[in-house]
């Protein structure tokens, strides 16, 4: 038996602190939307959400004003196999302006009330000393991008295992800072190849079902990136049972690191709304290893890829917005904050049948 690294053993630390959602606060929070003067139900996903953060936080007092969205970015090997309409430089190119407050999801978090965190996991030849935005980019750099995993591991199980905890970490700073939303978001050219792989393998589904055009591929690029995907499993043999051997075998550093944050989310009790296809196929991975941490999980919207709704099926969630978006950075998840304010609002603030003198609603 292989012996387990430090890092693995302080993973399996950081899962045993999760514990189950407390119903005792879900069953509160429902009493509470009950009583509001609006026919029972009436705001559907928007209600549930609010259970489940209560259930979460074990408190029917929800607080979500205070958001940020981590953006973690990392570079793929696999982009050698022409499986993206560009190459890694955009990576890093995209992190610079994440930085310096001007990518879609910066502006959009202006209007959300949400600080943005970019974060270095990988980025390929990536020098922040060198960059006027270095301050606001977080280093958790786990290597110099990914291997192509068409010849090989993307990387190594330390290494996923180091990504992952780098993850919690950051979950676990945003609990020290007081957030009471994240959102989890990415940016790495070649990640919907490495995420379709992580689905085709969790789920046992075929790689053309789970794969599709990614940031613009033409009918040939998918032809390619569905052929590297399918090399990487013959190559690797990615075994579905340990999360772990599948990220190091197929997955890339934003994507163990986004496993870490919904982990690390669920051992603080924050709740995480996580954006599209990359993120759920890492929502996967971290509920392979913690079935518990799906708790902490908030499905944003879904993706345009055509393997995001199956995802969001297996992980047992319904999106709160259907929009076709695919743009990545965390855009969805933070476009699904607003909805959550107002949800909120809501539930804490409006006014109650008795207040109103009105008969209550009753089950039917």
């Amino acid at each position: 038996m292989t012996k387990m690294t430090e890092a693995e053993e302080c993973l399996l630390q950081v899962i045993s602190r999760i514990v189950p959602p407390d119903e005792d606060a879900r069953g509160k929070a429902r009493a509470r939307w009950n009583a509001c003067a609006k026919p029972l139900g009436s705001l559907g996903l928007l209600e549930s959400a609010v259970e489940d953060i209560a259930a979460l936080t074990g408190s029917p007092e929800v607080n979500i004003s205070k958001k940020c969205v981590l953006v973690l970015c990392a570079d793929h090997g696999v982009t050698a196999q022409g499986v993206s309409q560009t190459d890694s430089s955009v990576t890093a190119a995209v992190a610079r302006q994440l930085a310096l407050g001007r990518t879609a999801v910066c502006r959009m978090a202006v209007r959300a009330g949400c600080r943005v965190v970019p974060v270095d996991m990988g980025i390929r030849d990536f020098r922040p000393e060198e960059d006027s935005g270095k301050e606001k980019i977080t280093d958790c750099r786990v290597g110099n991008g990914t291997e192509d995993f068409t010849k090989g591991p993307a990387m190594s199980r330390e290494q996923a295992a180091q990504a992952v905890l780098m993850g919690i970490r950051l979950a676990e700073e945003e609990k020290r800072r007081g957030t009471g939303l994240l959102a989890v978001g990415e940016m790495g050219i070649g990640n919907t190849t490495a995420a379709s792989a992580l689905a085709s393998v969790f789920l046992g589904l075929p790689i053309e079902v789970v794969t599709g055009r990614g940031a613009g591929l033409s009918e040939e690029g998918v032809r390619r990136k569905i052929a590297a995907i399918r090399k990487a499993i013959e190559v690797n043999h990615p075994d579905p049972g340990d999360p772990l051997d599948v990220l190091s075998k197929v997955g890339g550093f934003e994507l163990a690191g986004m496993c870490g944050v919904f982990l690390g989310a669920a051992a603080c009790r924050i709740p995480a709304l996580f954006d599209g296809f990359p993120c759920a196929a890492a929502a996967l991975a971290a509920t392979g290893l913690c079935p518990e941490a799906k708790q902490a999980m908030l499905a944003s919207h879904v993706s345009a890829e055509p393997g995001a709704g199956r995802v969001l099926e297996a992980l047992g969630k319904r999106s709160l917005i259907t929009a076709g978006l695919r743009l990545g950075e965390g855009t969805g998840a933070v476009a699904a904050m607003p909805l959550l304010d107002m949800a909120a609002a809501v539930y804490s603030e409006a006014y109650t049948f008795e207040e109103g003198g009105i008969i209550p609603y009753v089950p039917q």
